[in-house]
């Protein structure tokens, strides 16, 4: 069943000459608990494409729906609150709250929208994560394989409908990116979420169902990997 559909999205930075087009006219749909990868080089507008997709950065045209609403026909305030419920962003620098433990990091966002966590919720995803034993240590005192755990706990813990990475293993070393890639694999099949990862690393898409690149704005698809 279809969960995202992005249809001739644009975006362009400047005006005249000086214009650049980081986007040009991108179209593509993702299924639930669907796990795609966008590869390019630095600049190709792969970071563009999934600020646009998360509502963090306005198109100049083109859609994006995602369980059927549109996202930029919303007011802000209502885009805002769409967001911090339905979407989950993990990023490249972990942007945990230095003064806060894992498990005060890992539950912030439900704190944002006055709820509590379900009886378990907290629990389960320490255990997937792998840090029921670090629940009580401040982000200074974790690794950064660690710390971009946290990130993804944080991320995943409202339960998104879609889970945006932002080279997610870009400060990891290898075996702690290996280790952050089957984390986000256990996510989309463990909680049937979407997860659109972009990397400029090939060797992290082996786990993926799905390829694709952004070269010059331009979105091609590579194909599936597994399923």
């Amino acid at each position: 069943m279809e969960l995202l559909r992005v249809e001739n999205l644009s975006k362009t930075y400047g005006k005249g000459e000086a214009a650049v087009r980081a986007l040009r006219d991108v179209s593509f749909s993702m299924e639930r608990g669907e796990f795609a990868a966008v590869v390019g080089e630095s600049g190709s507008g792969k970071s563009t494409l999934l600020n646009c997709i998360g509502g963090l950065d306005a198109p100049t045209g083109g859609k994006v729906y995602l369980d059927g609403e549109d996202l930029f026909s919303m007011t802000e305030n209502k885009r805002t609150i769409f967001r911090r419920q339905n979407i989950g962003f993990i990023f490249q620098s972990f942007h945990l709250i230095e003064e806060l433990d894992v498990e005060q990091n890992i539950i912030f966002p439900l704190l944002l929208d006055y709820r509590k966590p379900k009886k378990g919720q907290v629990e389960e995803l320490l255990e997937l994560l792998g840090l029921t034993e670090r629940r009580h240590h401040l982000p200074g005192q974790l690794s950064g394989g660690q710390q971009q755990r946290v990130a993804i706990g944080r991320a995943l813990v409202m339960r998104p409908m879609l889970v945006l990475a932002d080279e997610p293993t870009g400060n990891l070393d290898s075996r702690s990116s290996r280790d952050v890639m089957d984390l986000l694999c256990k996510a989309s099949r463990h909680y049937q979420q979407t997860v659109l990862m972009i990397t400029h690393n090939m060797n992290l898409t082996a786990s993926v169902d799905r390829v694709m690149k952004v070269s010059d704005g331009v979105l091609t698809e590579m194909g599936g990997v597994r399923r």
